[in-house]
């Protein structure tokens, strides 16, 4: 999507990636498959463009430092290293002020039944590095799961957090481009299922109060970073009101793919612009929005209806060209527009369950 974004205002894009045939490869004029450690191919791919940008958090950061000895690089490597280690991005954000649940390092057995007598035994154990969609998180609920839940870990530091009561999950995606210049797109409400997001939809159902501080929020983060880009704080929001950072993104999220659609300007374009040093774009609504995930087991029993799920007014397809289409992996999403957000949700899902509905 970010690379649609760029040929419809004509960019050329250069893809590097472990991995052929990839959806950005698809897409781009150029696909260099080459692994993220080797750091040459990374050099030779940083030599031939004007500037560099990552789609996931999961790239080494010597790998955006190689790059960017030859050119600029937004996010920063600095900005990558701090996000892609929740213990990294915890303390971060502790350090700066910002609300987040109460937690501690985990390095030794030790460490988590200090951390369980301080903290309570209600609570989430969670590998410090590379998780995501509830990968690398164990529930810990009593006593008796302390030591398999440390065993998950598997010799890696941890990170462990009080387990909070929340409400509902909200998140900003907002951007901030070279001049300092900031936009958003107001609240977005997420609804997730094993650990994976199902449905987002804006505008969230929250107060107005809630809306400005979640905002406010996000704006002092990128700030607080001197980010360029694309960025997504994801909330907690507590029963009394209280908005709780539980983790950044700093790319696109899949909480803001709605506005590929709904929005003047989508958050791979607003990427786009930021990274380019162009004036960030309008955030505006055309109407509220929904987005529902499609995950392979949607293919469980084959092809699915596509005509059936598109018959429905206000209703758009989005497929990421992924060949295999695993229980679990993100394949694509539906995105609907209506004139409410409930109505839109409505929507998106009334055709997600079109597509698998037996003739």
């Amino acid at each position: 999507m970010f690379a649609i974004e760029a040929r419809k205002m004509g960019y050329r894009v250069h893809t590097f990636s472990p991995d052929s045939d990839t959806p950005t490869g698809q897409v781009a004029d150029i696909e260099t498959c080459a692994s993220y450690e080797d750091l040459d191919s990374v050099r030779d791919f940083a030599k031939s463009v004007d500037v560099v940008t990552f789609e996931f958090e999961n790239v080494p950061s010597a790998t955006v430092e190689a790059a960017s000895e030859l050119v600029g690089v937004h996010p920063r490597g600095d900005i990558l290293h701090t996000t892609q280690n929740r213990l990294r991005e915890k303390t971060f954000l502790s350090d700066n002020g910002y609300p987040v649940t109460p937690f501690r390092k985990i390095k030794l057995i030790e460490d988590l039944y200090h951390a369980t007598r301080e903290l309570g035994t209600s609570a989430v154990l969670k590998t410090a590095g590379f998780g995501y969609d509830g990968k690398g998180q164990s529930r810990i609920r009593s006593a008796a799961d302390i030591e398999p839940s440390f065993a998950a870990l598997n010799g890696t530091e941890g990170i462990f957090e009080a387990f909070v009561e929340f409400d509902k999950e909200v998140s900003v995606v907002c951007a901030r481009g070279r001049d300092g210049d900031f936009a958003h797109y107001g609240v977005i409400e997420n609804a997730h299922s094993n650990h994976i997001l199902d449905i987002s939809f804006a505008p969230a159902d929250v107060t107005p109060k809630v809306a400005a501080e979640a905002v406010e929020i996000a704006r002092s983060i990128v700030e607080t970073l001197g980010y360029v880009g694309t960025l997504c704080v994801e909330f907690f929001l507590t029963k009394d009101g209280k908005l709780l950072v539980n983790e950044l993104a700093p790319r696109p999220h899949n909480s803001g793919h709605l506005t590929f659609d709904a929005c003047v300007t989508s958050q791979f374009e607003q990427q786009l612009r930021a990274v380019c040093g162009l004036p960030l774009g309008s955030t505006e609504f055309y109407r509220p929005a929904a987005m529902a995930n499609l995950l392979g087991d949607v293919w469980e029993s084959g092809e699915p209806h596509w005509d059936r799920a598109l018959a429905i007014p206000g209703v758009k397809l989005h497929l990421y060209g992924k060949a295999d289409p695993r229980p679990g992996r993100k394949m694509g999403h539906i995105t609907a527009m209506a004139d409410s957000a409930k109505q839109a949700v409505e929507f998106a899902t009334d055709a997600r369950s079109m597509l698998i509905t037996p003739s």
